[in-house]
């Protein structure tokens, strides 16, 4: 098995044949987007599910020109009707990240879960030790969020003071108002405000990880609401002096024009 801590490649062209196979096999990690964009899901589908229905394979092969995003969602959405949620270890638990990415999609596929039921099964996903996983975890709940932006901010408030910085991320990224790869919010948009039990725990965390997606949260914001955010970071580094706040206001205001 390669191992997750390897460099990896960034040209899909430089893909030694042995990885991609072991990528593909479901018995090696991707190190890289580009890695990851290069798997053939029909194949990895049939190692990691070998009952899996002929028909939905051929479906998954025939997908195969179609963006990343598209073919996770589908894919979960074929494993929830196959595996249903009792199965779903069988996906978590997987040595390939692609296919724990799948088990997120399953999760947010799920009819019947309601948020919170959601939410503490893709918790484990979201502080997963590949970086791939965590991205997944944020965008297949997040169309669950924006449903009721109340009810998720409040489900979500905790996570921001979690001992995992890759939990108070994930709190922070799966509500930006804008977002990456994803739909926009646009209650968050219009009121960003309405993120504030999420934003203030962060206004100061310790990792860049978190400082980040803060930042480039109030960043979306920004386009919207540029005073706003200006007002928000004037008073955030009126109550804290610590660098980490400053970065964070730095990411934020990065394309906001003074006097603006």
């Amino acid at each position: 098995m390669v191992s997750e801590e390897r460099k990896g490649v960034s040209r899909r062209a430089d893909i030694p044949s042995e990885l991609l196979a072991q990528l593909n096999a479901g018995t090696a990690a991707s190190a890289t987007l580009a890695e990851g964009l290069a798997i053939d899901f029909a194949a990895l589908l049939v190692s990691a599910v070998p009952d899996m229905p002929a028909e939905s394979v051929e479906l998954v092969r025939g997908m195969a020109d179609q963006g990343i995003t598209r073919r996770m969602d589908a894919v979960g959405e074929l494993l929830l009707q196959h595996l249903t949620l009792d199965r779903l270890p069988l996906l978590t638990a997987h040595a390939s990240d692609t296919v724990r990415g799948w088990a997120c999609y399953v999760i947010g596929r799920a009819p019947k879960l309601k948020l919170n039921a959601k939410l503490d099964l893709i918790r484990p996903l979201a502080d997963d030790r590949h970086f791939g996983v965590r991205e997944w975890a944020w965008m297949a709940i997040r169309p669950h969020l924006a449903k009721n932006v109340g009810h998720a901010v409040k489900a979500l408030t905790p996570w921001a003071e979690h001992p995992s910085p890759n939990v108070r991320r994930f709190a922070s990224e799966a509500t930006r108002p804008r977002g990456v790869w994803c739909a926009h919010i646009d209650a968050l948009k219009q009121n960003p405000e309405l993120g504030l039990p999420i934003l203030e725990p962060l206004k100061a965390d310790p990792a860049k990880y978190v400082q980040d997606s803060v930042g480039n949260w109030l960043n979306d914001a920004a386009k919207s609401q540029p005073v706003w955010v200006k007002e928000l970071c004037l008073r955030w580094q009126q109550e804290s002096a610590a660098d980490t706040t400053a970065a964070v206001c730095k990411r934020a205001l990065r394309n906001v024009r003074v006097g603006k």
